[in-house]
């Protein structure tokens, strides 16, 4: 993993708006009409192409494919794996619950079966088509460094809740056997791994609300023992971590403050956290990094731009987050991101325009260009 050596470098949370003809092909294969094998396959190209060389060319240093090809960051998961065929379950915002008049927006038209059978691999070749793909892509528009997301055993767990192993320990640990072929995948292809982890934040106020700190801080350790044996063998240099609170326009007033949990996080062998930085509920947690410090060998990237508005950030402001963790944490272990992701399931109606998106990452760029004339 690139370190900021002489510069700030630039990354983000990995998906990106998806053309509206896939999102639209990825929405019926999700509802189980017929599809197309090829067109798709066609289209998921045509869109990995497309999203690198606009990455590159907004000025993003560290690029993704965009998750382009997926429905969702960690629904994805139910096309490859066996055994969810299960009742659907939803999770309930409980910030959202605080305000009963308010007009809750609609959440994303995805499925989220349960487990209610044994998980294992029905295409296991999937991830090696991303693989392609993106290598595909870089030939075309070469950028600094390139990752892959894949869906944390935690966040599968919560999203596809358990109707089948005696216990969620099992369930856990199943997931993170299965899912440690993907992750050594991407490692192996040469690509840094991002693993989504928000089941470390959002799951406290989403799922485990009823519960005291100390009780979801178990549960949380608990995830990342099972994400730690997942990447075991995989040097932690070659992993990155996305911690946040649920990529959505809410109160976000339930959220678990950073400070509780990010001695929990950082327990996590990986090279770098990212995490939301820029929206008006965790801004302020830069500061943080005072009383817990980040260890030696590890990077930091703050979300310097919001995923959830169409403000475009004034790049001065992006500097000025980003020089606010550099002399913190040390302007080597920082790398300038966005919240979340702009893609973060398939929709024709996403939360920032595709147009305000690039604008938001060049904004991205060039206040990382300002952050360094003063840094170095």
């Amino acid at each position: 993993m690139k370190r900021s050596v002489d510069r700030i470098l630039t990354t983000h949370t990995g998906s990106l708006p998806r053309p509206m003809e896939l999102a639209e092909m990825l929405l019926k294969k999700d509802d189980g009409e017929e599809t197309d094998p090829e067109a798709l396959a066609a289209a998921v190209k045509a869109a990995v192409a497309e999203t690198v060389r606009k990455q590159v060319e907004a000025g993003v240093d560290v690029v993704s494919d965009g998750e382009q090809g997926k429905i969702g960051y960690s629904t994805y998961v139910k096309d490859r794996l066996t055994g969810f065929e299960g009742e659907a379950t939803v999770n309930v915002r409980a910030d959202w619950a605080d305000f009963p008049n308010a007009s809750v927006p609609l959440a994303a038209r995805v499925k989220r079966p349960a487990c209610n059978g044994p998980v294992a691999w029905k295409d296991p070749d999937a991830v090696q088509g991303d693989v392609t793909t993106f290598n595909s892509a870089l030939e075309a528009s070469p950028a600094e460094e390139g990752f892959l997301t894949a869906a944390s055993p935690g966040v599968i767990a919560h999203f596809l809740g358990n109707q089948y192993y005696p216990t969620r320990e099992e369930y856990l640990a199943t997931l993170s056997d299965v899912m440690k072929q993907e992750f050594e995948a991407i490692v192996e292809a040469g690509f840094v791994l991002q693993l989504d982890c928000p089941d470390l934040a959002m799951s406290r106020h989403m799922r485990f609300s009823d519960l005291d700190i100390a009780e979801f801080l178990k549960i949380a350790g608990g995830n990342v023992e099972a994400l730690n044996h997942a990447i075991s063998g995989i040097p932690a240099d070659r992993v990155r971590l996305h911690l946040c609170w649920g990529n959505y326009e809410g109160p976000h007033h339930r959220d678990v403050p950073l400070r509780d949990i990010l001695p929990v996080v950082l327990k996590a062998n990986v090279g770098a956290i990212s995490m939301e930085g820029a929206n008006p509920r965790h801004a302020h947690e830069w500061a943080v990094f005072r009383d817990v410090p980040l260890p030696d060998d590890m990077v930091v990237i703050p979300g310097v731009i919001d995923s959830t508005t169409n403000f475009i950030e004034h790049p001065e402001l992006v500097a000025q987050r980003i020089v606010a963790y550099a002399e913190v944490v040390g302007k080597e272990r920082v790398i300038a991101g966005s919240d979340c992701g702009f893609g973060t399931f398939a929709s024709t109606a996403p939360n920032v325009q595709p147009d305000i998106v690039w604008a938001k990452l060049a904004s991205l760029a060039e206040g990382a260009r300002l952050a360094s004339e003063q840094l170095w």
